[in-house]
């Protein structure tokens, strides 16, 4: 198990991280002791099955939760014991989300869902935003895009949008879950090439996936089990996105095709 970072440049360093919910009168393991190293610029993800902790570690990982006991500390900051103005700070400022479910603002164009975290955080100016929010969408191939709703975008562009929304901050640590789970395979491939594209350039990506060829477009899966990660795999070629798209057949040869 990896439970230290190369030249000791860590994102992300958990240590003996557990986590106990308290359901009525039972108190229920999410976390059992899990530990857990991750390099900047690393782009790693976990797989596991229902109820093996995902979503709680994950949770804690984005500062959406603290643990029940344990350390944990993202680029050195000791984020485990902070309380709730200071873990949304942290957040705010350090995690860019992507969710299966975009969740994005149905009323809204995506200039001002991109903008969201910008207010939240209540960085810059009206002038400095646009810019920002501008350079977002282009880095995910949506200019020309900007005044168009969620309703007015295909599963994919939504994708575009809410991982343009979870760059404009500049976080340290994009966190995905599921990012690819309501897409066609195509599609997928798309947004993983987004991804794979952006951890060149060197932001650091977790992804939870349950489909193991997409854990296999990064450079090591987590696996976790029963609330502990046994163990993990090192991918030394991970499939391309882009070289795999160069292979698949076009939106419109599938169109003409049926």
């Amino acid at each position: 198990m990896n439970t230290n970072c190369k030249d000791n440049n860590c994102m992300i360093e958990i240590t003996n991280i557990t986590k106990i919910y308290k359901i009525g009168n039972i108190n229920v393991k999410a976390l059992r002791g899990a530990n857990l190293a991750i390099s900047k610029g690393e782009f790693v993800s976990i797989m596991g099955p229902s109820g093996s902790g995902k979503s709680t570690l994950m949770n804690i990982i984005g500062c959406l939760d603290t643990p029940t006991s344990g350390k944990y500390l993202l680029e050195g900051i000791d984020v485990s014991s902070l309380k709730d103005n200071s873990l949304a700070e942290i957040r705010n400022k350090k995690v860019g989300f992507v969710f299966q479910t975009f969740n994005l603002l149905a009323r809204s164009d995506a200039v001002h869902n991109v903008e969201l975290p910008l207010i939240y955080a209540a960085r810059g100016t009206s002038k400095n935003r646009r810019a920002k929010i501008m350079a977002s969408l282009a880095q995910v191939g949506l200019t020309g895009w900007e005044k168009h709703k969620p309703s007015e975008l295909s599963g994919g562009e939504r994708q575009r949008v809410a991982i343009a929304r979870a760059l404009v901050n500049d976080p340290a640590i994009i966190l995905a879950d599921e990012p690819t789970g309501n897409l066609d395979s195509v599609t997928g491939e798309e947004i993983m090439a987004i991804f794979q594209k952006l951890n060149r350039d060197g932001k650091t990506i977790l992804l939870v996936t349950h489909e193991h060829d997409i854990a296999m477009h990064t450079n090591r899966i987590i696996y976790l089990r029963d609330g502990i990660i046994p163990r993990e795999e090192k991918i030394d070629s991970p499939i391309n996105a882009a070289q795999m798209l160069a292979r698949m057949p076009k939106l419109e040869d599938r169109i003409n095709s049926t």
